[in-house]
């Protein structure tokens, strides 16, 4: 206790020095754990994904399209439950800047594939009736202030047009990483226009959702399945919905790679800080130090003084850090609004913040440590600081 009491008077002993380097290590504190939470939502949709559910895409490309014949030889191969199909539809919402992912599914057998959206029976019941219905994610219906019975005009882009959807139902997320940013509405109401516009685009489907019995079987469905479309007009490439996902992290994986390195070059940063700091405390106290050892006191007992003193410090700066991070968070989400459609802190997030901090203090600790512990007595005595 009495060396707790001790190492507390040394911290803050030079208040302006301790304050401003505990400053320092909050806004690092804060900054890797953003940086940290960031590239988490990069991956949270490949995180979140299921491993019983296949998507199946042209091998060439998500451009081209496949035959919305496939379904009944997809749905005939063995080991599979069910299947969806959807199209990516890439529409705008009165700006080019309000970006939603925007789908037209299968009805009711693409919501049997995805229980993780929670829709009640009566919102699914009215989404089904209704040809021009369309089901929102409750982020997005916050974000825009969507309704029930609200009617969105949407302009097409890669199928052209004006138009418009019936909001039939808002689905929530099972767990807090579902992904509630998005819009869905019939294939059939984007099929039945191509009919009418431009049939050469109709009866097209930009992927199908399998769900097969048993995720172990994975490998061996995806095989089976494209083998029946091998040397066809329109191959097909069947992968776990998390490959896919991780597909699309990969377009910007430098991105990634780049938020990491910035995340851990802070850290490095703050110790250097830090180190300095401890150093500056250590050489004035070299004295201090010489006359403990002169008392009898033992190396020990020194170290315990400058790591503690250190290891506090980044302890402090660490925890005001990372309960600043919580509210930061949810305010860096709201300006993002749907471009992260989920940002969750997580533990391992804490975790490493916590640990990076801890390191910080030990590291910086190191070096005057050495120098006060092998410090002579009569040379100690002499240190003015």
């Amino acid at each position: 206790m009495h060396t707790l009491k001790l190492i507390i008077k040394n911290a803050l002993r030079h208040k302006l020095r301790t304050t401003l380097t505990v400053l320092g290590l909050v806004v690092a504190t804060l900054s890797f754990g953003l940086l940290q939470t960031v590239v988490d939502a990069w991956y949270a949709g490949a995180e979140a994904a299921s491993n019983t559910r296949l998507i199946t895409r042209n091998a060439i490309s998500l451009v081209f399209t496949l035959p919305l014949s496939y379904e009944s030889k997809i749905r005939g191969v063995e080991g599979v439950n069910g299947v969806a199909y959807a199209n990516w539809f890439g529409g705008i919402y009165q700006e080019p800047k309000n970006f939603f992912p925007q789908f037209a599914i299968s009805g009711g057998s693409y919501l049997d594939l995805y229980p993780e959206f929670v829709l009640s029976d009566e919102q699914r019941t009215a989404f089904l009736r209704d040809r021009k219905g369309c089901v929102v994610g409750r982020k997005l219906a916050t974000q825009y202030g969507f309704k029930l019975g609200d009617v969105i005009p949407i302009k097409g882009t890669i199928f052209p047009g004006q138009w418009e959807f019936v909001v039939r139902g808002i689905y929530d997320g099972k767990q807090a990483t579902t992904d509630t940013s998005q819009f869905f509405f019939h294939w059939d109401y984007l099929n039945e226009t191509l009919l009418k516009t431009v049939a050469r685009r109709a009866n097209q489907i930009g992927v199908y959702i399998v769900q097969i019995d048993n995720p172990d079987n994975a490998a061996a469905i995806s095989r089976a399945i494209d083998a029946q479309f091998k040397n066809s007009l329109a191959e097909t490439l069947t992968e776990t919905e998390k490959a896919f996902q991780l597909g699309f992290v990969s377009m910007s994986e430098a991105i990634i790679v780049a938020i990491r390195v910035v995340s851990f070059v802070v850290i490095l940063i703050i110790m250097a800080v830090m180190a300095n700091t401890m150093a500056m405390s250590a050489r004035e106290r070299l004295s201090e130090y010489a006359t403990l050892k002169a008392l009898g006191f033992g190396p020990g007992f020194l170290a315990t003084l400058i790591f503690g003193e250190s290891v506090l410090i980044a302890a402090v700066g660490a925890g005001i850090g990372i309960a600043l991070l919580f509210p930061v968070a949810k305010g860096f989400s709201a300006q993002l609004g749907t471009f992260f459609p989920t940002f969750e802190i997580s533990s391992k997030t804490l975790a490493l913040q916590a640990g990076a901090a801890l390191v910080v203090g030990i590291i910086a600790a190191i070096a005057p440590t050495v120098r006060s512990t092998r410090v002579n007595i009569v040379d100690g005595l002499r240190s003015i600081g």
